[in-house]
């Protein structure tokens, strides 16, 4: 792998260029009106996995990071999927890559528009919580019980995520 291939530009956050790692939580596509029509509910968006426990809900507070943004450091979570829904409506660097034989593959950036959330499906490797601008506030639904649900792995070189968006 070359340097360039080290370099990483956000693809925009699209449902199907994320599909492989997990759903974007968005108000678009098919909804139902609710509380006397002045609500659209868009039902059922994401589906929550945890193996043997319940989900709960957390809030989290990251610290904002800049473009580039340098990263060697991936996770992942095997008995469960993990979802973030942002409590300011501001961008956020989502960095996920396939599993290879139970170690990360090339990563692949995604920038989210300010309105969107994401859950990712359980065993999915990815980068950090990685808020652009501040507050970095998170509501987190996932699994929150004692046991080993975290997996790390460093790459050896690290990647950098630049500005602007890939033509992948």
């Amino acid at each position: 792998m070359t340097a360039a291939d080290r370099i990483l530009h956000p693809a925009a956050l699209t449902a199907d260029a994320f599909a492989p790692f997990g759903d974007v939580l968005e108000a678009s596509g098919d909804f139902r009106l609710i509380n006397e029509g002045l609500c659209r509910r868009y039902h059922d968006r994401a589906r929550i996995d945890i193996d043997g426990a319940a989900p709960g809900i957390s809030v989290f507070m990251s610290e904002p990071r800049a473009l580039p943004y340098r990263f060697d450091l991936v996770e992942r979570h095997p008995l469960g999927s993990q979802a973030f829904v942002p409590m300011a409506a501001h961008p956020f660097l989502v960095i996920v890559a396939p599993d290879e034989g139970g170690r990360p593959g090339c990563p692949l950036a995604f920038l989210t528009d300010g309105a969107q959330g994401i859950n990712l499906h359980r065993g999915t490797w990815h980068g950090v919580l990685t808020p652009l601008a501040a507050p970095g506030l998170f509501a987190v639904v996932d699994r929150c019980v004692a046991g080993a649900n975290l997996e790390e792995y460093r790459y050896p070189v690290p990647f950098v995520v630049e500005g602007g968006r890939s033509p992948r």
